[in-house]
């Protein structure tokens, strides 16, 4: 089965073709990166109106590449939630057009839950059960997959996110919008023990993130030392960042897995694409004998392959949306 994805929750417009929930035929992404490095991040009014005029062309040229036509497709899938609503709704609208116009089922699908379903896509072995660590923009969860749609909360944070924290850290250092992927390469040059930060615990969830209290940590000490005309080493500095950061995720993923009898470890959303915690994760679950996915760095960040995958397992669960679908800036993954 055939599936035509849309994914608009964010900067990005994306469409694709995807067969079986693994198969990839094709994967457009029209990216407005540059266009909001002018502002130091997205300005959603901006993003809302750049899908509306990227989301035709995108989605032919989705359909072109795959070499199908609209008579070929089983159904079509949008993301709904959660993200920016004003994005959200421009290809929730225009996936409701195109299920009235052909007659195709229209299947609504949750940003997260694909961002997981992009291991689907990179290891077509891959089935539920697992633990997921999904670290995407604005959430940081560890997420029990039971089964396909079937989700539970095990962790999660409690204000930051890590891509958030990254984000903000690397704007404080100057760092040109997205930050997280300029710190991690330049943190590459440093050296992670170079400054001692605080690795924040939430004593009643043992499994829960707090990355506030990290990020105002090193926004300080960023701070202090421009008062005091002292020059820091960037490089250390990010260094120092991001490994305290990883350290936070992979603790509480490792004692969640470890506490649940759980040897089998999936990671997802745009964060998992950052090369400490890979690096770190596999060394772990080696030492650990524990089974580690991650999804190829092209499926890491927004995309609608991904969209695809979960559509597929969404639609054979019967999950159909009507005429009345509406977009949902947060929802629950569960």
């Amino acid at each position: 089965m055939k599936i035509l994805a849309i994914e608009s929750s964010c900067d990005e417009t994306a469409a694709a073709v995807v067969e079986d929930g693994r198969k990839v035929l094709s994967s457009v992404v029209a990216s407005q990166v540059e266009e909001h490095k002018l502002y130091g991040g997205v300005v959603p009014e901006i993003a809302s109106r750049r899908h509306a005029e990227a989301i035709v062309p995108v989605v032919a040229q989705a359909l072109e590449q795959a070499n199908v036509t609209l008579d070929d497709m089983g159904a079509v899938a949008v993301t709904h939630a959660p993200g920016l609503i004003g994005a959200l709704l421009v290809g929730v609208n225009f996936a409701k057009g195109l299920s009235c116009a052909t007659g195709l089922p229209l299947v609504p699908t949750h940003h997260l839950r694909s961002h997981i379903a992009s291991n689907y896509i990179t290891h077509p072995e891959l089935k539920p059960p697992f633990l997921c660590l999904v670290v995407s923009g604005g959430h940081s969860h560890i997420v029990m997959v039971e089964d396909y749609t079937a989700m539970k909360i095990i962790g999660r944070t409690r204000d930051d996110a890590a891509g958030e924290a990254f984000d903000k850290a690397a704007r404080t250092m100057g760092m040109s919008y997205p930050g997280g992927i300029a710190l991690d390469r330049v943190a590459e040059e440093g050296d992670p023990y170079a400054f001692v930060l605080p690795r924040p615990v939430v004593h009643d969830a043992p499994y829960d993130f707090s990355f506030s209290g990290l990020k105002t940590a090193v926004i300080n000490l960023i701070h202090n030392a421009e008062q005091k005309g002292t020059e820091l080493n960037k490089a250390d500095v990010c260094a120092s960042f991001r490994y305290a950061v990883v350290d936070c995720l992979t603790t509480n993923f490792l004692k969640a897995a470890e506490d649940l009898g759980v040897k089998k470890l999936v990671i997802a959303g745009g964060v998992s694409a950052n090369s400490l915690l890979r690096s770190t994760l596999e060394a772990e679950c080696q030492k650990r004998v524990y089974a580690l996915y991650m999804p190829d760095k092209i499926f890491c960040g927004d995309n609608a392959a991904m969209v695809g995958a979960q559509g597929y397992y969404e639609y054979l669960a019967g999950n159909i949306a009507g005429a009345d679908l509406n977009a949902f800036a947060t929802m629950s993954i569960e």
